[in-house]
């Protein structure tokens, strides 16, 4: 896609109404690797992009979103969670707070072979759930905005958080990764699976929680600390 098409895309999904529309599972742009950014938009057009973005995902709420959601296939995405949760929460999801970062050109790679398995949802899938069993660790790298390198470990909840929105980046939506039979709508997941871990569902619906570490628990980009994730 010609530089000039991006610009154009950007400058009217930018003069229209906010927050910004986000898009839903079936549009291809959702199921496309997004083009590396290097530079396509002017730098004062990439902030304004990145603020409705934010914008966007608090409303939303969300704890991250990815530029493909908002129909942009750039490998842009920002996360940002404020982790208010309760304390046996924090310990069984390993979810801590996350200031607002922006992530160019993200890629992962698992450190060690622990995993974790959480409930995910997603803000392009809205009102499902399903279990997702991702590295529980992970080293992250990349850009920030401004172009400085990026070369950090995350784990536990920050690190599914970080692999969620990356995922998007590559056309990947988690439930191409997820135990099927634990897919359940966000009201059962409320009404039966708000446990710190999925654990009870795991028996209930008759799907294994592939962890090797044990650790268990539930995580989206929606924010919503009861049911789905990033």
């Amino acid at each position: 896609m010609p530089t000039t098409s991006l610009s154009e895309l950007v400058d009217e999904l930018l003069s229209g109404i906010r927050p910004l529309p986000i898009v839903s599972a079936g549009v291809p742009v959702l199921r496309r690797p997004a083009l590396p950014y290097d530079g396509q938009l002017a730098p004062d057009q990439l902030d304004r992009l990145l603020a409705a973005m934010r914008e966007t995902m608090h409303s939303a709420p969300g704890v991250g979103l990815a530029a493909p959601q908002i129909g942009v296939p750039l490998r842009l995405a920002v996360i940002e969670d404020p982790a208010e949760v309760t304390a046996e929460v924090r310990e069984a999801r390993g979810r801590v707070p996350q200031p607002y970062r922006v992530l160019v050109n993200p890629v992962y790679e698992p450190i060690g072979d622990g995993r974790a398995a959480f409930f995910e949802g997603c803000l392009s899938i809205p009102g499902w759930a399903a279990v997702v069993s991702r590295p529980d660790r992970i080293r992250l790298r990349g850009q920030d905005e401004t172009g400085r390198e990026l070369d950090e470990e995350f784990t536990g909840w920050p690190a599914r958080i970080v692999q969620h929105e990356t995922d998007h980046l590559g056309g990947v939506l988690y439930l191409d990764l997820a135990e099927t039979r634990s897919l359940s709508t966000a009201q059962a997941v409320s009404d039966y699976w708000s446990q710190p871990t999925p654990a009870t569902a795991a028996h209930a619906l008759g799907f294994p929680l592939r962890s090797a570490t044990g650790a268990t628990g539930a995580a989206d980009d929606s924010g919503d600390t009861g049911a789905t994730a990033p």
